[in-house]
């Protein structure tokens, strides 16, 4: 049964994830550094927290972590803010698992201030009863302490709740944990493909067809 829907956002809702595969690098840029190569993929799985100490003792940044940070957000905020869109079939997706009465929440490793005017922007920010972020929670999705957070306001248990992430590593991190786990496709993770199908219990191309996915969901047997 489904009780309640968590959804990543970046690569899941929003078609966000090429921005983010240059955002350390653009950061460095403006400081005058040059980013090694294959930045993103070391930074990937990394909250902004861990992703400002990593950036500030790999590249001896004379900059507290929370400058760090600011920094990166505003490097990025000018394209959530007037040019990210979302994923195909997002919203009507959205819209047919709020008449199955789906209690919905988002989860993401991005921080408020960057992408509240695209959700905003793009009509989705009511479909979520409440979005979490990793800054906030104190732990990026290497833990599960974000999903926990979200059952724990949505009042579902793990085993009734459906995590919908495009990256293998926030999958795995949900399976562990004891939630069903839907995997979405996006171009970034396209590496870790088959591993990401390995380790979910659905696995999407897109989000399009609501009525096919309750009818897989409520078909598993766990």
């Amino acid at each position: 049964m489904i009780k309640g829907v968590i959804f990543d956002l970046d690569g899941v809702i929003l078609d966000s994830m090429p921005v983010w595969n240059k955002a350390g690098e653009m950061f460095l840029r403006n400081l005058g550094l040059q980013a090694e190569s294959g930045l993103a993929k070391i930074m990937f799985c990394m909250s902004m927290s861990q992703g400002a100490k990593f950036l500030k003792e790999r590249y001896h940044l004379d900059m507290e972590e929370g400058e760090i940070i600011k920094g990166i957000n505003h490097t990025i905020e000018d394209y959530y803010s007037y040019k990210v869109q979302l994923k195909e079939g997002v919203e009507q997706f959205l819209k047919g698992m709020q008449q199955y009465g789906v209690k919905m929440v988002a989860a993401t490793s991005c921080d408020r201030q960057v992408f509240e005017k695209a959700i905003q922007r793009l009509n989705v920010v009511g479909f979520f009863d409440r979005i979490f972020t990793s800054t906030e929670i104190g732990a990026g999705k290497e833990k599960p302490d974000i999903y926990f957070a979200a059952v724990e306001h949505m009042g579902t248990l793990p085993r009734d709740t459906w995590v919908f992430e495009d990256a293998l590593y926030a999958i795995q991190t949900a399976k562990k944990a004891g939630f069903r786990t839907v995997g979405v496709y996006d171009a970034s993770s396209i590496d870790d493909l088959d591993e990401i199908k390995r380790n979910s219990d659905i696995y999407l191309k897109k989000l399009d067809n609501i009525n096919a996915f309750m009818e897989k969901a409520s078909s598993k047997i766990f």
